[in-house]
């Protein structure tokens, strides 16, 4: 098997930085087209596997194709949950150009914030109007009986991830992910061949899919590398509960070489908590996060993670629920986009 073409490789033909390749493949502005199509064009010739403008503009082609044979009208209903669609949460930026994407389609997109109350009592936002609605796309909805009222519904459905459901499938609908294996494995992978041997998890790994199979990932790792699980080393308090985590993570009486975390701000609360326990852990112990949030670029030490393609996520989205719009009746589908490591100081040493 060839070597795996990276970012920093495209970089080096041509002599650029690495952020400028980046910004070139993943179609961010403040770039010259034809420094642009020069990098996308050195990308191609490389062989470049996760070519994410790419590729998903190809998507976008395909579904805007799918698209004139839909007709062009009604809204398609988003639903989240207030706590996890904000901010420098990867989905906010995913929107942004999905609602782009179908604005441009002809439909209009109806954000619908589902309280906890309503998670609940599986109910129904009372504006929500099926009659009005093509499609439905969810976001940060980790309930699976709410999930399961969603489904119901019976309209075109999209997950952007879903309840955590070990035993099989989630939901019926189909279901967009990131790549939470590869990046979590390689890095594993390498870390053991420099000799650091004892990982440890951080995060709810029953919250929802995407952490479940981050967890599973870390799990087959230390299997494949022969590697000891220790469940000492695994802190799994319930969602962002910084009480329980402090304290599980003061318990204990030594620690890993590393720990691998459900996203950044798992490895970022839990720095900061080992930081104000004795401030040389962070010399000691290195964290591997996963979203590549604004926050894992200016926290210190910078928090390694892995990077998500929210443009990338957006267009195979606009793909997915066009094609479910046209062909209602076809097997549920579940995607998984390609993500990137991204290396810094709290790993690094």
């Amino acid at each position: 098997m060839g070597k795996k073409v990276t970012i920093q490789d495209i970089a080096d033909a041509l002599g650029l930085s690495r952020n400028t390749v980046s910004k070139a493949i993943n179609n961010s502005e403040g770039l010259a087209e034809n420094t642009k199509q020069l990098i996308l064009d050195k990308a191609v010739e490389m062989g470049y596997k996760q070519f994410s403008y790419v590729m998903a503009m190809a998507e976008v082609n395909r579904s805007r194709t799918v698209a004139d044979e839909i007709p062009q009208s009604g809204e398609i209903a988003l639903f989240t949950t207030s706590q996890r669609y904000r901010g420098s949460h990867f989905s906010s930026l995913m929107m942004d150009k999905f609602q782009q994407e179908i604005t441009q389609l002809g439909f209009l997109l109806v954000t619908y914030s589902i309280s906890k109350d309503a998670l609940h009592t599986s109910v129904l936002p009372p504006t929500f109007s099926k009659e009005r609605t093509r499609a439905v796309i969810c976001i940060g909805i980790f309930d699976k009986q709410y999930a399961d009222l969603i489904c119901s519904i019976c309209l075109p459905v999209l997950f952007v991830d879903a309840p955590c459901w070990p035993s099989g499938r989630s939901v019926n609908g189909d279901l967009l992910l990131m790549d939470n294996t590869t990046e979590i494995s390689q890095f594993i992978h390498d870390k053991a061949a420099l000799g650091i041997k004892r990982f440890g998890f951080i995060g709810d790994y029953r919250h929802c899919q995407s952490f479940y199979e981050r967890y599973a990932a870390f799990r087959q790792s230390l299997i494949r590398e022969g590697l000891e699980y220790d469940e000492k080393f695994v802190i799994s308090p319930s969602d962002r509960d910084l009480g329980a985590m402090r304290d599980m993570l003061h318990d204990l009486d030594e620690y890993p070489d590393c720990f691998i975390c459900a996203n950044d701000f798992n490895a970022i609360d839990a720095m900061m908590i080992l930081r104000l326990k004795d401030s040389d852990l962070l010399k000691q112990v290195r964290f591997l996060g996963f979203d590549d949030s604004h926050e894992s670029r200016i926290f210190t030490p910078a928090l390694s993670t892995v990077h998500i393609h929210t443009q990338s996520l957006a267009f195979t989205a606009v793909a997915l629920l066009m094609t479910r719009m046209q062909y209602p009746t076809m097997e549920y589908r579940t995607v998984h986009v390609a993500t990137d490591l991204i290396l810094r100081d709290s790993t690094e040493f």
